[in-house]
């Protein structure tokens, strides 16, 4: 198996440099991409001053089968623990050395989080990926444009549009194996489904949707006598939309987001990981509404939504029910002077409740203001300042700094860039007032983040980047023997991330790219200081593609809770295959399928826990 494994890293090795010394390759038409998460504006990427990874919809409709975070782990600097274990496993996000409550995830350019949490995180699991349009992320800091949270990275996701038709409608299915590695029978224990309506009718747009997903058959938690641990999950979504004129719209949508699963538990005395019949269930109701007035040279938007979580941990031993409300608004006004300078002035609101002995409450008011300004000297200019207004711990000012400068090459372009951006981060209700070692005297994370890198990009389909980074941490707040602290060292953090697009070859695409993330001073668990990704995708034709992806993670350590030292874990390698074609009139019934670990590498992800072996997904995709 080792030589099997060594045999296919070989010839994808081989393919890719045959590929890339290749003398008749085809150039690409030059797409001026544009990202809008740096800066809140739709700008070129080459005028942006971040290496920000743009997920299309393109690239979510050949990732079928995966869920959001397991896409998200394939990108740089992208760390989420617990995407290769059993489907109810709790995810980390460990991001630039940092953890879940310094990563900010926006739906629909709102801030969503779960103040219930220990974290505050919001917790990806409970999404769909058939109902998302497009992901950006963008890595540091930057608290000035999304306030609290946004220290490591922020994941911006679009939901769905609907279709410029009358009536559309899309439905998909997966069935699948769900097996660790040591079995080998290959049992149907996975389905994912979704179906979807949208259209639009004169200035009146709508899309609903419908989805689930079951498994079962893995266990949580290793074990000589593992009992199935099933995950269940249903989404339900509604977005409406109407243009008054061509100067006001309106958006107003709803969600529901439930699932519920099986866990293991950590029983007294030994506190080892063992199977329980500790169960775990999740709801969000999510409402919102956008109104947009535009205007000559800017637009003025309000985006609100309240969401509502209900979270049940059930033991042996204890019920635990988790309630937690989130009322967030912000009020912000874009405006442009001219082809070069761009400016968004806002103002963030916050309004954030728990129950836990009684219910809990804190709000945050955040005035900000942010400028662009593209010079005619290939000189971009990113600066602005946010005034963080707490509740509980008062005002503080949090800013950033990001030049970037432009050479054109040829029809593509080089450009350079630094940046400096500082962030600000509260404690959150549970770890104030929550049931497990809550301590209201903790004080503010402060977060300071200094980055510098480059980037080559031409119109002959070749984009490489390459940033270096340095994150700062003052009062960081851990679990300490008596519960949540404030550290009373500071923790430096330091990394490279380098990416790769060669597109040389027509009908032939290659990404890669790798990480270094070190911690100066102390240990992070599951944090391993090399990653990387690759993959290799190539159209046989207007309907038939097929890829082959790599993933590497390095050593790294975890928590051994029996004894509560670190041991270290092993690195391990993975190959995953994917195949699709496409049938009917206009390519509208497309089939799929998926190997994913061909070589059921055996490693841990997380102590003690289960991780999937070698298991195959087949799939089908129509739309009408």
């Amino acid at each position: 198996m080792k030589k099997l494994k060594g045999l296919g890293i070989l010839a994808m090795s081989t393919l890719s440099t045959i590929v890339v010394q290749a003398q008749d390759s085809t150039k690409v038409e030059k797409l001026d991409e544009v990202v809008v998460t740096d800066t809140r504006f739709a700008i070129k990427r080459e005028n942006s001053g971040k290496t920000v990874i743009k997920i299309s919809r393109e690239e979510i409709e050949r990732n079928q089968g995966r869920t959001i975070a397991q896409l998200i782990n394939t990108k740089s600097g992208m760390e989420i623990n617990g995407t290769r274990s059993v489907a109810g496993q709790n995810l980390g996000y460990f991001v630039r050395g940092g953890n879940n409550r310094q990563v900010l995830v926006l739906i629909d350019g709102v801030q969503v989080n779960d103040p219930s949490l220990p974290n505050n995180e919001f917790d990806l699991r409970l999404l769909d990926l058939n109902t998302i349009e497009t992901i950006e992320i963008v890595k540091g800091a930057a608290s000035t444009l999304y306030g609290n949270s946004a220290a490591t990275a922020v994941i911006n996701i679009t939901t769905r549009k609907s279709s410029k038709k009358t009536i559309s409608a899309n439905f998909s299915s997966v069935v699948g194996t769900n097996q660790s590695q040591d079995e080998d029978d290959y049992r149907l224990e996975a389905f994912t489904n979704n179906v979807s309506v949208n259209g639009t009718v004169k200035d009146f747009s709508y899309i609903a949707s419908f989805g689930n997903q079951f498994s079962e058959g893995l266990s949580a938690a290793q074990s000589d006598n593992p009992e199935a641990d099933p995950f269940s999950r249903y989404n339900v979504n509604l977005k409406l939309g109407y243009e008054f004129s061509d100067k006001f719209s309106l958006t107003a949508y709803g969600s529901i987001d439930r699932f519920k699963t099986d866990i293991d538990g950590f029983p007294p005395p030994n506190f080892t990981i063992t199977d329980t019949d500790d169960r775990f269930n999740s709801e969000q109701k999510r409402v919102g509404i956008a109104p947009k007035f535009s205007y000559n040279n800017g637009s003025f938007q309000i985006n609100a939504a309240y969401t509502d979580i209900e979270r049940e941990t059930i033991t042996p031993f204890s019920t635990t029910v988790n309630e937690g409300e989130s009322f967030v608004v912000d009020v912000f006004n874009k405006y442009t002077f001219n082809d070069n300078i761009y400016t968004i002035v806002g103002l963030n609101y916050g309004d954030y409740k728990s129950r836990f002995v009684e219910e809990e409450s804190f709000t945050t008011t955040d005035p900000y203001v942010n400028v662009v300004w593209v010079t005619d000297l290939d000189l971009t200019l990113n600066v602005g300042g946010r005034l963080n207004n707490h509740s509980e711990y008062g005002s503080q000012f949090v800013y950033n700094i990001n030049p970037s400068y432009k050479i054109e090459v040829n029809e593509g372009y080089a450009k350079v860039f630094w940046s400096y951006a500082t962030s600000f981060i509260a404690p959150n209700l549970s770890q104030l007032f929550g049931f497990f070692g809550p301590n209201p005297n903790l004080e503010p994370e402060e977060n300071a983040t200094i980055e510098g890198g480059a980037e080559f990009n031409t119109n002959e389909g070749l984009r490489i980047s390459l940033v270096h980074f340095i994150r700062n941490e003052e009062n960081t707040i851990i679990f300490g023997s008596s519960g949540y602290e404030n550290a009373t060292t500071e923790a430096t953090v330091r990394g490279v991330e380098v990416e790769a697009e060669v597109n040389l070859v027509k009908d032939l695409s290659i990404t890669a790219n790798y990480t270094f993330t070190e911690l100066k001073d102390g240990i992070r668990i599951r944090l391993p200081k090399h990653r990387a990704n690759a993959s290799l995708g190539y159209d046989f034709s207007s309907k038939t593609f097929a890829s082959i992806d790599y993933q590497y993670a390095g050593e790294r350590q975890d928590t051994d809770f029996s004894t509560f030292t670190n041991v270290d874990l092993e690195a391990y390698s993975l190959i995953n295959l994917y195949f699709s074609h496409k049938l009917l009139e206009n390519n509208k019934l497309k089939f799929f399928a998926s190997i994913n670990n061909l070589f059921n590498e055996d490693y841990f992800e997380i102590l003690g826990y289960t991780t999937q072996g070698r298991n195959v997904d087949l799939g089908f995709n129509l739309k009408f």
